[in-house]
């Protein structure tokens, strides 16, 4: 026996319900980004200790070899949790961008109950590469380095670098100052280029085509 097909509701319940889950996904955004800021101080605040408390050692032990297994044991820590802390920004990036396209595909059901609020939305109503790039550009269409190169999880991944960096001076310290800042270099290097090639698998992840619903027109 068929189902007698479902009357939609009026737009006002419509509306009510885009405006639910629209709240619903503005505050699991809001959490998750005060938690993951929570997670970047609270990691700061380890490595500037760590830091003072190595400058107070090597005073007090003369940049000994005690000092120096001290100082790669302390290092290894703080990579450790740094890296905990660059995977979970990295999740909380990707979880960001969908909470976008779920908020862009909102705004596109809101035209579709009123198209005259078209003019009035400064953020996107699509939800492919475009119109997510506008939701994060607020309407300026245009992406520029410095907003990728000054992000939570560039910030982290630097940190992250330049302890990886120190903790093979410390291993390359009895080699010279040659090796040991040519080692340096290359670890930091390596380290940084594979979270940069993470996040870029990630991106060409999230802007994949077969997800999008609503496309740009013309992009």
């Amino acid at each position: 026996m068929s189902q007698p097909p479902v009357e939609p509701a009026p737009p006002g319940v419509r509306a009510q319900i885009l405006a639910t889950e629209h709240w619903g996904l503005l505050a699991v955004r809001s959490q998750t980004w005060s938690e993951v800021m929570g997670r970047i101080t609270s990691q700061l605040m380890f490595t500037s200790a760590s830091l003072l408390f190595l400058a107070l050692a090597g005073q007090a032990m003369s940049y000994s070899s005690t000092f120096r297994l001290l100082a790669i044991l302390l290092g290894l820590t703080l990579l450790v949790a740094g890296t905990l802390t660059s995977f979970r920004v990295h999740n909380a990036s990707q979880e960001d961008y969908m909470f976008i396209k779920g908020m862009n595909r909102l705004r596109a059901a809101y035209i579709d109950i009123d198209p005259s609020l078209a003019p009035y939305f400064i953020t996107g109503l699509h939800d492919d590469e475009a119109g997510i790039g506008q939701t994060y550009d607020m309407g300026v269409h245009r992406r520029s380095a410095s907003q990728v190169l000054a992000s939570s999880a560039m910030f982290i991944v630097v940190v992250n670098t330049l302890v990886a960096a120190g903790i093979t001076a410390f291993v390359l310290w009895p080699w010279g100052g040659a090796p040991t800042a040519v080692g340096a270099f290359v670890v930091g290097a390596a380290h940084f280029a594979t979270w940069v090639w993470l996040g870029y698998r990630s991106w060409q992840v999230n802007i994949d085509p077969a997800h999008v619903r609503f496309p740009t027109p013309g992009a």
